[in-house]
């Protein structure tokens, strides 16, 4: 018979703010790593990560916090760079303080360690997502149908959503007005159209800002806006459709999507 393994607690600090998903040490690591060389491109080198991904986890941090933790500056004595803003300084600043609180804790946690099948069961509830696009909102409204309810999310006073969930969905969740949901939206989910309040559109979704970065690949591109309201979205389009498009950043565009390519969650 197999000997049974000895659990230990190892990790680091998870921060996470009114019931959102962790921010994970990767993406603090990654945020010290910026503050520390004032680029984005050694930053990434740094922590493991390759440049498109670390512009990613910086894009995913601001739709966190709901702010800007990063801003970049060109020209200059200094030929330009990137740096931390106050709220991401903060945020840095936080994650060093606690870490020694909760290398305490741990470490008194150890000695009670003699349940290794629940924290087998825990460690498959920690869920992660593929999807580039996540988005955290109130409900504002629900219209409830015979198979399927239309409910509406604001991500804050400026950009909203749409999602289309089954009736039993709505009832699992718990959606009611005020809910926090977090949105899930996958980057080939979504459409790029141009900012024309002419052009009409079945898809319940149209997002609209200034086009803030592409990436462009061998056949697609990833092209992300910035939005009103302070959060990003990203979508993946042919590069067809980006040069019939004429994008280039800070043009403006619109993100479409259908509100049944939105999935939604809670905290349980």
């Amino acid at each position: 018979m197999a000997p049974q393994p000895r659990w230990q607690l190892k990790g680091r600090l998870a921060l996470e703010a009114d019931q959102q998903p962790p921010v994970e040490d990767t993406r603090i690591d990654l945020l010290e790593q910026i503050e520390r060389t004032g680029s984005i491109a050694k930053a990434a080198k740094a922590v493991g990560m390759s440049y498109r991904a670390a512009w990613n986890a910086v894009d995913a941090l601001r739709n966190l916090a709901g702010e800007p933790l990063v801003a970049t500056h060109s020209g200059g004595n200094d030929g330009g760079g990137t740096h931390l803003t106050p709220a991401g300084q903060r945020l840095v600043h936080t994650h060093r303080l606690v870490l020694e609180h909760q290398r305490r804790f741990l470490i008194q946690l150890q000695s009670r360690l003699d349940q290794p099948e629940t924290l087998t069961l825990i460690r498959r509830l920690a869920m992660k997502t593929s999807a580039r696009n996540q988005f955290f909102g109130t409900v504002t409204r629900i219209q409830s149908g015979a198979v399927n309810a239309e409910v509406a999310i604001a991500l804050n006073t400026h950009d909203h959503l749409v999602a289309m969930v089954t009736m039993e969905s709505l009832a699992e969740l718990k959606l009611a007005l005020g809910s926090e949901v977090w949105a899930l939206v996958k980057a080939p989910s979504v459409l790029i159209t141009q900012d024309d309040p002419k052009v009409k559109l079945s898809a319940r979704n149209r997002l609209c800002g200034k086009v803030a970065r592409i990436t462009r690949g061998s056949v697609n591109a990833d092209v992300v806006i910035d939005l009103p309201g302070g959060t990003t979205i990203s979508a993946i389009i042919t590069l067809d459709s980006l040069d019939s498009l004429a994008l280039t950043e800070g043009s403006r565009a619109c993100a479409v999507f259908k509100a049944g390519s939105v999935i939604l969650g809670v905290n349980a």
